[in-house]
């Protein structure tokens, strides 16, 4: 600010007093766009009127009690003022300083998702705060899948975030889009490449059919690890298109050379077979088929033997599909002679809460003599378990109520714990392998 401006101030001071040249700075601030400055001199307005020193001590501790609470207020009007004036500008990194310190994400959200994002901006700013500080973090990880790839956009989902499961789900629904639609343009092309015509199919089932020469000499396509972490990530989702487009990739991993298949846990010992049937279950195409297949994988590995993860999946998906009295059952059957296990799936009393199934409790906990258990079962099995043998009869009345409709929620389902597979060989699959004529 040069010499003549302050020689303004001092005057507008000395004849107007510091309310008009309080004002005046904060014009002149606010024509240079000099907002950081703007943000103190409202500090300053606010002290002023609040009978207070107008120097700033970098505390608050100074003011009076009875004024505090209103000096904080005038530092929330300044800074939405502030924060609000450099998203006008489009300087969003800046305005985030001001409305983080609010504690308000609905203005730099609504920005954010209106923001067409070029090279001239703060691009690595901009995306961390929408996705890695949650501000928009949908639009955020848009930009990180469109300009920094499959790869990275894995990886950001595999961070501790504090996501929703909605926007989890958003963010996988659309990594699934993504390396489905790379991998049908990378088929299209080798089959142009090697029939010289252009294949008409648009699913991965259709274009590989008939066409094994594709896989030959251990060829892939697209990363094998960008395939295993989505087709992994698909297991999340409630029913939607993007499951079936991940039993799409499925079909295409059952081709891929033994090499390049993962070995992993079971049940998914054959990874991307298995992981179709529990796709196939998920999407309502094959419940029944899917069920078995997993019910005949605990049933021939003994969880004492083999560990409950096999049974902790099947538990889980019959949840997922409604089947609350099968899941006890099983984990009746399979897990409770166990004893006290860490489990990924609801557990026996769990379970009994949700069937209402309480004499399965008091079974099991006779059979374990568990006496707090047994007499607990036993007692939410009776009718009107809660009203004591002294309690005063409720007084009826008389005049009749209209019948109002008992709203159903929908269960809580349990998500399947994803298990890392067995690491694969090393192999680079940055573009289509070129094929020798």
């Amino acid at each position: 600010m040069d010499a003549t401006l302050l020689d303004q101030l001092e005057k507008t001071v000395n004849t107007a007093g510091p309310t008009a040249a309080i004002a005046k700075l904060a014009d002149e601030l606010m024509a240079s766009k000099d907002y950081a400055g703007l943000f103190y001199a409202l500090l300053m307005k606010k002290r002023y009127e609040l009978g207070v020193s107008p120097i700033a001590t970098g505390s608050n501790q100074d003011l009076p009690a009875d004024v505090q609470h209103a000096f904080e207020g005038g530092i929330a009007e300044a800074a939405r003022t502030v924060g609000n004036l450099y998203l006008q500008e489009g300087q969003l990194p800046q305005a985030w300083g001001y409305f983080r310190m609010l504690g308000e994400t609905g203005p730099m959200a609504e920005a954010l998702n209106k923001l067409e994002l070029d090279d001239n901006m703060d691009v690595q700013s901009i995306i961390d705060i929408a996705f890695h500080q949650g501000v928009a973090p949908i639009k955020g990880f848009d930009w990180v899948l469109a300009r920094f790839g499959i790869c990275s956009a894995i990886t950001v989902m595999g961070g501790d975030l504090p996501f929703t499961p909605e926007v989890r789900a958003a963010c996988s629904r659309k990594l699934i889009r993504t390396l489905h639609h790379e991998l049908v343009d990378r088929l299209k092309a080798e089959i142009m490449r090697v029939q010289s015509f252009e294949a008409a199919g648009t699913t991965v089932r259709e274009l590989i059919e008939g066409r094994d020469w594709l896989f030959a000499d251990d060829f892939y396509h697209i990363d094998l690890s960008h395939l295993n972490s989505v087709v992994q990530m698909a297991t999340q989702l409630d029913k939607c298109e993007e499951l079936n487009l991940t039993r799409d990739l499925c079909a295409y991993g059952m081709k891929l050379s033994p090499r390049f298949r993962y070995q992993s846990e079971p049940p998914f010992e054959d990874q991307y077979a298995d992981y179709d049937k529990y796709l196939g279950v998920l999407t309502g195409e094959d419940v029944e088929g899917g069920l078995a297949h997993f019910r005949t994988k605990i049933e021939a590995d003994d969880p004492k033997t083999a560990g409950t993860f096999p049974t902790e999946v099947y538990v889980n998906l019959l949840m997922r599909v409604g089947r609350e009295q099968d899941a006890l059952g099983v984990v009746r059957q399979y897990i409770t002679p166990l004893g006290e296990v860490r489990l990924s799936c609801p557990n026996l009393v769990e379970l009994v809460q949700k069937t209402k199934r309480f004499d399965v409790l008091a079974e099991v906990a006779r059979e374990q003599g568990h006496a707090v258990n047994f007499v607990a079962g036993l007692i939410a099995g009776r009718p009107n378990q809660h009203r004591t043998a002294n309690a005063t009869p409720a007084k009826v009345n008389h005049k009749p109520k209209a019948a109002r409709t008992k709203s159903r929620t929908k269960p809580k389902v349990a998500a399947t714990k994803a298990r890392p597979s067995k690491p694969a060989p090393k192999r680079k699959v940055a573009r289509t392998k070129q094929r020798r004529r």
